[in-house]
């Protein structure tokens, strides 16, 4: 039905970039590391689809003759976070900096964001593993009522509250003036996160209501392109966060990389000439930053498992694409993203795969899209068509 669908693996990388070393990063494999660590990958969709064949792993072969095209991808983005990866797959190369933390945030900074929100007091302010700094702060949360603030190796101001201590529409309120009126100027970081949690002292967890306030792009994306040529397009999941709504027609707001197979099924048999675009965030937010391969690894084979029903729903009109946005190996000490190439697998139904080699930039996604859809555009990237 003339539909084209991008699936982003949150986190799924295949090997460290050339420069992975200057980010920390040496020795970063996510899919690799994963495979050496459990012994093989019992993946079989994905590895017909051609996995395999973009790099040999422990115990995954390659498929004589893949289903889909394959690959893999560097950004050229000085970077490793999820905004930064998503423009360049949307045809929007990053070609500045954005601002990091890591020794905390500055006092002027801090006592805006007080001041701006008509808050008391915060507690934390340094780089922490989300699930870790609540662990820490929590229960010092809960009898002061000051919000948990904390950053990472990426650009961003995570917020961390209890939903019986912070409402969740107060948590959102405070980041998103957060956003407009204390991270500005020197200090636009990526993204302000909103990290809502539950539970009592010894045993809190984070909720689903995660909330990202994101930066718009700053020049044209595939979305912005396709829209302007009255081409629908959905965005499932973290996408529509990410590129702050802009171009997203039908936006779709998902808790579970199940739910978010659910929406893409759904969507593949209700649209038409439309650009599907998906992320499945479970890998990343779940596994990746907390170091869990065994339930990294049970979210690939959920994955994969679930792909043959993706398939199914495709003419031979349609494309897919399945690629990620970075890395976040959680073999390694590290609980932030790794600098990582990205697999690159693309779909077309009744036409034998073949070997794409290895893409300079993730922009060339969007400048196949675009051509896909025959609309002129200025994105990065060289198309694969």
């Amino acid at each position: 039905m003339n539909n084209f669908l991008l699936i982003v693996l949150d986190g799924v990388g295949i090997g460290e970039l050339p420069d992975a070393e200057k980010f920390g990063d040496s020795g970063s494999n996510t899919l690799g590391n994963i495979a050496n660590y459990m012994g093989g990958l019992d993946l079989p969709n994905l590895k017909k689809m051609g996995l395999g064949n973009i790099k040999k792993m422990f115990g995954f072969g390659s498929a004589g003759s893949p289903l889909a095209s394959f690959g893999k991808m560097g950004e050229l983005a000085t970077g490793k976070d999820s905004t930064s990866g998503h423009w360049e797959l949307g045809g929007l190369l990053v070609d500045f900096n954005f601002p990091l933390y890591p020794n905390g945030f500055p006092a002027d900074l801090m006592d805006e964001f007080l001041s701006k929100n008509n808050l008391e007091g915060f507690l934390g302010n340094k780089p922490a593993s989300g699930t870790q700094i609540i662990d820490e702060l929590g229960d010092e949360h809960m009898q002061t009522g000051f919000p948990i603030v904390y950053t990472s190796a990426d650009s961003v101001f995570q917020i961390a509250a209890h939903e019986d201590i912070i409402p969740i529409d107060r948590l959102y309120e405070i980041c998103k003036i957060t956003r407009d009126s204390v991270c500005i100027d020197e200090h636009r970081v990526g993204r302000i996160i909103a990290r809502p949690f539950v539970g009592a002292p010894g045993s809190f967890e984070r909720t689903t209501n995660r909330k990202d306030f994101s930066l718009d792009p700053p020049s044209s994306t595939i979305l912005d392109v396709l829209s302007e040529n009255d081409i629908n397009t959905v965005g499932i999941g973290k996408v529509n966060d990410l590129f702050n709504y802009r171009g997203i027609r039908t936006q779709v707001k998902t808790k579970s990389n199940l739910e978010g197979i659910n929406s893409i099924i759904s969507y593949l048999k209700s649209e038409e000439k439309s650009f599907i675009f998906a992320n499945l965030v479970d890998f990343d937010v779940y596994f990746g930053h907390r170091n869990d391969p065994d339930g990294f690894y049970e979210a690939l084979v959920e994955f994969d498992t679930n792909l043959p029903d993706i398939l199914s729903e495709m003419d031979e009109t349609d494309r897919l694409i399945i690629t990620a946005d970075h890395g976040n190996d959680p073999t390694v000490e590290s609980t932030d993203h790794s600098r990582e190439y990205v697999p690159l697998l693309y779909y077309t139904p009744e036409s034998e795969g073949k070997n794409l080699g290895t893409r300079e930039t993730f922009s060339d996604v969007a400048k196949t899209i675009a051509d896909f859809f025959g609309v002129s555009n200025n994105l990065k990237g060289t198309s694969f068509l």
